[in-house]
């Protein structure tokens, strides 16, 4: 590898670490035993497969020079930093490169935009083009979507693409108009409703069989088309450099999942950045937090643990929102600030409840949930039950009552310091835990 190539590699992997949307679920391809890779179907970025694999993608910018200033970002044109770019022939030799080595199973690819934004799409567009086409690349690729690029280029994308992403940044459009006047929400949306039809469209298509024509009559298509994007789409909102609080991004993902059928929104915590901008804070903005303020991956964790449960356990922004200001709380998790806040609704009888007020139990997740209802249909459930299900009693027995238990529900809910020792207890957010918790559907 040249030396120059290397120096390129340090700067531009250096600078893609501000990007978060780079999960690899969602897709899978097989090569079928000719050309390069294979793309799988769970996977995310230094993240572990359920077998324990760790997965991982080439995630690098073109190019960080940019024509704009946005103040959040370090590669704005008006920051001093050192620049660099890589031709489309050099990333795609990277990739192939890297995947022979075994280092990466996919490439994630954004970039700064240079010249204009149709030229940056056209350009990331092209290094997936190569990759499948001249390559036969079947491994995972996620491009980013660049907002203003016309929707030939979108469309070229999505063509060779897994997942593109179309970042909307901030939550509302008056914190792009202090930080970043040149962008619009109205214009990033536009981008995912395109993504959206190409996506639907590639869906409705793949669904029904293909029938063509000859002189023998009509037969089946033997290949079938190339699917539109088949991992979707999502964006990226950075929270914590403007005062907007975490109901309007909640409010504002809510809107982006419901109207383009985002597969993931991704929520990155500001931190200060080199030559910072005068117009951002020196610290993050976050809620009060008993003994100083937290990191801001705290605030970060707990954006992602109430869109959780918007998405899946049929909660609303006002429940997991329950702080007079708009924020969450950071001491306990959502699922469990709206549990101390609504006592009446508990404790929840795991043998004759619906799945929907157990989904509502602190510490009970979807897997949970449905080894629940599996094992009640053949008995009444006691708590050595539930422990044999791996329940997370700890967090669990005060919510809940099963065969055996009436009294310690009782006793425990209606005790004034129920909420001081889900607190103590409650560092249960360390942040290490959560891909833990994640993976065995906690939550």
């Amino acid at each position: 590898m040249a030396q120059d190539v290397q120096d390129k590699l340090k700067i531009l992997a250096d600078a893609a670490k501000y990007d978060a949307s780079c999960a690899s679920s969602g897709v899978k391809r097989s090569n079928g035993g000719k050309g390069v890779g294979n793309a799988t179907g769970s996977g995310i970025c230094h993240s572990y497969t359920p077998d324990g694999r760790c997965v991982s993608l080439l995630k690098i910018l073109l190019t960080n020079r940019c024509i704009y200033d946005c103040r959040y970002c370090v590669n704005r044109v008006s920051n001093d930093v050192p620049r660099a770019a890589f031709t489309v022939e050099e990333v795609v030799r990277l990739t192939i490169e890297f995947y022979r080595r075994n280092y990466i199973e996919g490439l994630f690819l954004s970039s700064g935009v240079t010249m204009s934004s149709d030229r940056t799409m056209d350009l990331l567009a092209e290094v997936a083009r190569k990759l499948r086409e001249e390559e036969d690349f079947h491994g995972y690729i996620h491009l980013k979507g660049v907002v203003g690029a016309s929707t030939e280029a979108l469309e070229k994308a999505g063509r060779y693409a897994d997942r593109v992403s179309a970042n909307i940044e901030l939550p509302l459009q008056s914190d792009l108009d202090r930080l970043a006047p040149e962008k619009s929400i109205d214009e990033a949306e536009g981008a995912m409703r395109f993504l959206k039809e190409g996506i639907d469209e590639s869906r409705a298509r793949a669904s029904r069989p293909s029938i063509q024509s000859t002189n023998s009559g009509p037969r089946r298509q033997s290949r079938p088309p190339r699917r539109f994007a088949p991992a979707g789409q999502s964006t990226q909102m950075i929270v914590g450099a403007t005062p907007s609080s975490d109901s309007s991004v909640l409010s504002t993902a809510d809107r982006l999942y419901r109207s383009h059928g985002l597969r993931r929104v991704y929520y990155t915590a500001y931190s200060p950045i080199p030559n910072a901008h005068q117009d951002l804070p020196l610290e993050p903005r976050v809620t009060d937090f008993v003994g100083g303020s937290p990191p801001a991956l705290v605030r970060e964790h707990r954006l992602y643990q109430a869109d959780w449960l918007l998405r899946f356990y049929g909660f609303t922004i006002d429940e997991v929102v329950t702080r007079g200001d708009g924020n969450l709380e950071l001491e306990i998790d959502p699922k469990m600030a709206w549990a101390l806040a609504h006592r009446e609704f508990f404790p929840v009888d795991v043998n004759r409840a619906p799945r929907e007020a157990l989904l509502r139990v602190p510490g009970l997740g979807t897997r949970s949930v449905e080894k629940i209802l599996k094992a009640r249909a053949r008995r009444r459930l006691r708590e050595v039950d539930l422990r044999q299900l791996r329940a997370p009693i700890r967090r669990v027995m005060p919510f809940i009552v099963a065969a055996d238990t009436w009294e310690v529900a009782a006793r425990s809910l209606d005790g004034e310091g129920l909420a001081g020792d889900v607190r103590k207890d409650g560092q249960q957010l360390l942040l290490f835990e959560a891909a833990a918790s994640a993976r065995s559907g906690q939550v």
